[in-house]
């Protein structure tokens, strides 16, 4: 239903184009960072300049869009979630979906002419951004962008000194799971999928993510081990990125499997192969449809987690239609439709009164801003820092995705 990950090492000429998309090309700026904190006037890269879209003309007759599984359905996967066809009949705008696999095949295919929109994840939004593949947006012509909570906007995800580069989507935490008849006492820290002598080596289990993965250790570095000075666990420099990986290296042993397919997750923990690790609320819910004893927990150190953006390709052929698309698929009543068939928080909280099962938003702590603000929201890791550091350089993507497949390796 989501996505996989990278696992294989990249080609060169995707090395190269991800290292110009990580802080090297476009231009430059000074001032604030893009993660909030205050730079020195040292010159940092900026975003190719792009003028938004002033007013939303007639639409062009059709849309292409490139999205995650599950988040542009037509009725060819189950004939009763069909949000697309409606879509085409409101506004003329024929949607061709394509539904793509990684974060690294939406970089790729995005900034071509090829695709009108795309449903970004944090672990490629800025990688567009910078490479000039995705335009900023006007939202004022996005039509539902008042119904998102202001705690979702002009995020390092999704916006660049202050500019926009999309629509807010959806939302979800990289929660723990454990099974509750194996993992005892029940956990609150992920110190049980961390420590080489844990009691359940060898049924701990990962997602396979480079941002993720590294992020996570990241995450758990900033709590028990605080003299490395990680603020963000985006923005590591060559020291904060080798303990990290010296942490991955150390739990490999313990590690039962790396999971990229939610089902795959999912069969895991209900057959007790695994007991405990990084999960999505979904699978942690359809393994307790199954009657599995499973269980979630946001664990004390906090965790990671992603939010998806609806971005408009910077050649694209049908900008009006584009629109169009992104604030159908953000209006309230589709909002509900597509979190409770993908399983996340929607964007537009107005989605909250009109979901079929009442406790969704409750579930997936959809306007809880508290909760919202313990998740790292994966972003795209750049040389220059997204926490606003000036006084080093930070690791790039391009040296992230190196050392995950060295890893897994």
């Amino acid at each position: 239903m989501r996505r996989t990950t990278l696992t294989s090492v990249l080609s060169a000429a995707t090395v190269a184009l991800l290292a110009a998309a990580c802080g090297t090309s476009a231009g430059t700026s000074t001032g604030t960072g893009s993660g909030g904190a205050s730079g020195s006037g040292a010159t940092r890269a900026r975003p190719p300049a792009m003028t938004p879209l002033a007013a939303l003309g007639a639409g062009e007759g059709a849309v292409n869009i490139l999205a995650w599984a599950g988040y542009a359905e037509n009725g060819s996967t189950d004939k009763a979630v069909d949000w697309v066809t409606p879509f085409e009949k409101a506004t003329g705008c024929k949607a061709n979906v394509q539904v793509a696999n990684t974060s690294d095949e939406m970089f790729e295919k995005m900034g071509t002419g090829t695709f009108d929109v795309v449903s970004a994840s944090g672990d490629s939004s800025l990688r567009m951004v910078y490479a000039g593949k995705v335009a900023p947006v006007n939202t004022a012509l996005l039509t539902n962008y008042a119904d998102v909570p202001a705690f979702e906007k002009d995020r390092t995800w999704n916006s660049v000194d202050g500019v926009s580069y999309g629509m807010p989507h959806g939302w979800g935490a990289q929660l723990m799971a454990y099974r509750t008849d194996k993992v005892n006492p029940a956990p609150d820290s992920w110190s049980v999928v961390w420590d080489p002598s844990s009691p359940y080596a060898g049924k701990i289990t990962d997602y396979d993510s480079p941002v993720d993965g590294i992020g996570a250790a990241a995450v758990y570095l900033m709590s028990t081990k605080p003299e490395l000075g990680i603020k963000n666990p985006y923005a590591l420099d060559q020291k904060q990125l080798d303990a990290a990986i010296a942490l991955l290296q150390a739990q490999k042993p313990t590690v039962g499997a790396y999971w990229a397919s939610y089902t795959d997750a999912q069969k895991a923990l209900e057959a007790g192969t695994t007991v405990v690790g990084s999960t999505w609320q979904i699978i942690v819910n359809l393994a307790t449809a199954d009657k599995a004893p499973v269980a979630s927990v946001l664990p004390k150190e906090g965790a990671t987690g992603w939010a998806d953006t609806w971005m408009l390709d910077a050649k694209s052929p049908h900008p009006n239609c584009a629109y169009q698309w992104m604030n159908w698929a953000t209006k309230a009543d589709v909002q509900a439709q597509i979190a409770e068939w993908f399983g996340e928080a929607p964007a537009n909280t107005k989605a909250c009164a009109l979901t079929t099962d009442k406790g969704h938003c409750d579930t997936y702590h959809a306007a809880d801003e508290a909760y919202f603000s313990k998740l790292w929201f994966w972003t795209t890791p750049q040389s220059d820092c997204v926490d606003g550091r000036t006084d080093v350089k930070c690791t790039a993507y391009s040296d992230w995705s190196k050392a995950w497949s060295s890893l897994r390796s």
